[in-house]
């Protein structure tokens, strides 16, 4: 039976990540993860004249690559949990158009993949579906478009801003079986500390991570130290600076933290600014780093957290303030897993 204590879901049986896989582009093929992905693509257009069609084709094939390595076919798909960065979420329903399963559409803004597991680990463990999807993706150029500038309009960028990833994740979760085991889920609740800096998404989301983080470690009786490490989705080098100072004066030591958005790119090589960002960000770490080493036995326990900043790009023109919220993720290594990733 499911317990709930506080804002955290603790799952009497673990549902299991059985499959994942992971996607990008020319930029996330130059980073350090590169290794990692499943597939990588050398031209961010993906055969397309338009970049949010571009994109919905990115998430298509990484669907197509997590369904074949689970031997489904679309049908076999009880529900997906799908969301991204375009206004109504359009690359998961242009995705979602082609697959023809079950779909609730997911917005979290780069906090995506967190809400999207935490809601299929939920219909999982409760024998809702058997087979369910959850995925998410951003790309550089359709989110500049819709929330900042267009690209040939050649604005300087800020050091506080991030490089939003052209990339995707996706997962398949079931109630039992092999794979790794989704133990809990922390639902956050919307931090707004009155940043108004779009530029700055670090510090925005900042918040919402700190909120998240004490919730789950006080629901759970854990500490920090006791994962092999402790993610946070796309906070980048300021936001992880911040979450730090603001987690020591909490109480908790965050020695064993990392940041998809520190991860995902070289900072210094890359002129990436302040690191990664987007819902794909998080994503892809979670799909080309983070599950595989859970699932060879490198590591047992770890807590992933996306962040999401939850302003459009009416509200940020009309000067309100920019909400954040985190989503969390206990995951752990099941005995003698071997892994499922191919290649």
């Amino acid at each position: 039976m499911t317990v709930r204590k506080g804002d955290t879901l603790i799952f009497d049986t673990p549902p299991v990540i059985r499959v994942w896989a992971s996607a990008g582009g020319k930029k996330e093929a130059e980073g350090p993860l590169a290794e990692g992905f499943d597939l990588l693509f050398p031209d961010a257009s993906f055969r397309s004249c338009k970049w949010e069609q571009a994109e919905s084709i990115l998430q298509q094939k990484c669907v197509e690559r997590c369904l074949k390595k689970a031997g489904l076919d679309p049908d076999q798909i009880d529900l997906a949990f799908a969301g991204d960065l375009q206004a109504q979420c359009t690359a998961s329903n242009y995705t979602m158009r082609a697959l023809g399963a079950p779909y609730a559409g997911l917005y979290g803004a780069c906090s995506t993949m967190a809400e999207g597991l935490s809601l299929a680990a939920c219909f999982a463990a409760a024998g809702y579906a058997r087979q369910v999807l959850a995925f998410t993706s951003s790309h550089f150029c359709a989110a500049e478009r819709q929330f900042r500038t267009p690209l040939d309009y050649g604005g300087k960028r800020p050091p506080t801003a991030q490089w939003t990833a052209t990339a995707a994740g996706a997962c398949i979760l079931s109630p039992g079986g092999s794979g790794v085991s989704v133990h809990s889920v922390t639902l956050g609740r919307v931090q707004d500390y009155d940043v108004h800096d779009i530029s700055n998404m670090g510090a925005a989301m900042m918040p919402a991570a700190v909120s998240t983080l004490v919730h789950h470690f006080e629901d759970t009786d854990s500490v920090p130290a006791d994962y092999d490490a402790v993610f946070t989705g796309d906070l980048g080098e300021v936001g992880t600076g911040l979450l730090h100072r603001q987690m020591h004066a909490e109480g908790y030591d965050l020695t064993n933290h990392r940041d998809c958005g520190c991860l995902l790119y070289n900072v210094a090589r890359q002129q990436v600014q302040a690191g990664g960002s987007g819902a794909g960000c998080s994503a892809a770490v979670l799909c080309a780093y983070v599950l595989p080493r859970l699932a060879d036995g490198r590591w047992k326990r770890v807590l992933f957290l996306s962040t999401g900043a939850l302003m459009s790009q009416t509200t940020y023109l009309q000067g309100e303030s920019i909400p954040g919220i985190a989503h969390a993720v206990e995951l752990r290594a099941q005995n003698g897993a071997d892994g499922v990733r191919e290649g």
